[in-house]
């Protein structure tokens, strides 16, 4: 009789909590019976417990009592009763239903927009797809942890993401464990509060793939970074793979203990590089064609996509909400998208995305980080220690400012807008195979946009 009133119980409340939240903590309860208007369920452990019971508890209630049961409070045993706690990432649903923004859950929800199959793919992120891609597999992948890393709004929240979900779908009985650096502490410090730091360890040891997004919030936090390194190394030693997201290469992280950053290290690490013009293009252009596909009357005048993907440059995120926006405007007015329309209706995001970085705040960051002299660099001088870092200012000026070719081509001794061109190219054909300075350009971007 328990069983059928938890088993219809349960099957309402996976719709109301959503598949993530409920195979983490309400799966793992089992009812044992009704008594006196109480409730008994058994847990695994008391954090399960103490948490369902402060987040779920009236939910269950409600659903309880809907079932026919009379319950007015519920009762939690801890023990062996229970059945092992399962959770799985569910595969993408047809409609998003959750967003990772609140985090209020141990595990942060997964977004289902963000899977391999609507991630475009370009030069700045083909390394990172790859790595991911060979993660969400399973089995041996030759690196652990997988550590991503790049500025805001370049992809690695969606690769985070699309790892966990195509990584439950290929292995539907696996734990998976997604959540921010931020809740990593915040667990572990109710834990300490609440004596129940077997039951965190437990938690966090007893998982098949460990994922943290934002690892660079522990850093300065002694305690928490204690936590975190026994359980990577916990992990590491039972064959477990950990994937790491961070602001900066764990190297750059201040205040990050040099023992988790030899650590962090021992990996791969990728940087999701700055965005090409050809990749906002093509998100551009994924993100219209799925659209129109669900509203075929949709009309967007030539150069509309390229102007965005000129004009907004620093941040995806940014530049698929203005895509959005268009979209809305042009469905609730029932008017095509032309350049002038596009302009009218994104006038506060191109002003906040105008460039406000100068060529001379260029020049005199690649000449300090080179140890050259700014004279050298607008000079003549051809030799390859100077050359090198003067086309790199070009490709910056190019990308961080909205001065023409000509006026860049002045500003750097005269030169002509062919050289300037030569240079920007030069250093974007250089960025696909040498490492070092594509390494260089994004620290160097990092620096000037901060």
């Amino acid at each position: 009789m328990m069983d059928k009133i938890w088993g219809q119980a349960c099957a309402e409340l996976e719709g109301s909590v959503g598949p993530h939240n409920y195979n983490h903590w309400i799966k793992p309860l089992r009812l044992t019976s009704i008594d006196e208007g109480a409730a008994r369920l058994v847990s695994p452990t008391r954090f399960i417990s103490d948490w369902v019971n402060r987040h779920y508890g009236n939910q269950i209630l409600e659903v309880l009592n809907r079932q026919g049961a009379t319950v007015e409070r519920l009762r939690f045993d801890v023990g062996s009763a229970a059945p092992k706690p399962v959770p799985a990432n569910d595969p993408a649903p047809a409609q998003p239903t959750t967003r990772i923004a609140p985090r209020a859950d141990l595990g942060a929800p997964l977004d289902p927009r963000y899977t391999f199959s609507n991630f475009v793919v370009g030069k700045p992120n083909e390394l990172a797809h790859a790595a991911a891609r060979r993660v969400a597999e399973g089995g041996p992948v030759g690196f652990n942890p997988l550590f991503l890393y790049g500025g805001v709004g370049l992809g690695k929240t969606h690769l985070m993401h699309a790892i966990a979900h195509e990584y439950g779908v290929r292995h539907p009985n696996a734990q998976v464990l997604y959540l921010s650096a931020e809740q990593f502490m915040y667990r572990f410090v109710q834990a300490l509060r609440e004596s129940s730091i077997m039951d965190f360890k437990s938690m966090f040891r007893n998982v098949n793939m460990l994922m943290v997004d934002d690892v660079q919030f522990i850093a300065g936090k002694d305690s928490t970074q204690e936590e975190f390194f026994h359980t990577f190394n916990a992990l590491v030693d039972q064959g477990k793979q950990i994937v790491i997201s961070a602001d900066r290469a764990p190297a750059e992280i201040k205040g990050l203990e040099e023992r988790i950053k030899s650590r962090l290290s021992c990996g791969l690490i990728v940087d999701l590089h700055p965005t090409t013009y050809e990749l906002r293009l093509g998100i551009l252009q994924s993100k219209t064609e799925a659209f129109h596909r669900q509203h075929p009357d949709l009309v967007i005048g030539a150069g509309v996509l390229e102007f965005l993907a000129h004009r907004i440059s620093t941040n995806v995120r940014v530049l698929e909400g203005a895509l959005q926006r268009l979209f809305a405007h042009a469905s609730l007015l029932r008017r095509e998208i032309t350049l002038e329309v596009a302009q009218e209706c994104l006038t506060d995001i191109l002003r906040t995305n105008d460039r406000k970085i100068s060529i001379d705040d260029i020049q005199r960051k690649v000449a300090e980080h080179y140890n050259i002299r700014l004279a050298d660099m607008i000079g003549p001088k051809r030799a390859r220690n100077v050359a090198r870092p003067r086309q790199i200012a070009m490709y910056l000026c190019k990308q961080l400012t909205s001065r023409s070719l000509p006026e860049i081509g002045r500003r750097f001794g005269g030169r002509d807008h062919t050289t300037i061109m030569h240079g920007v190219r030069k250093v974007d054909e250089l960025m696909g195979d040498d490492t070092a300075l594509a390494e260089d350009v994004a620290v160097l971007r990092r620096m000037l946009e901060g």
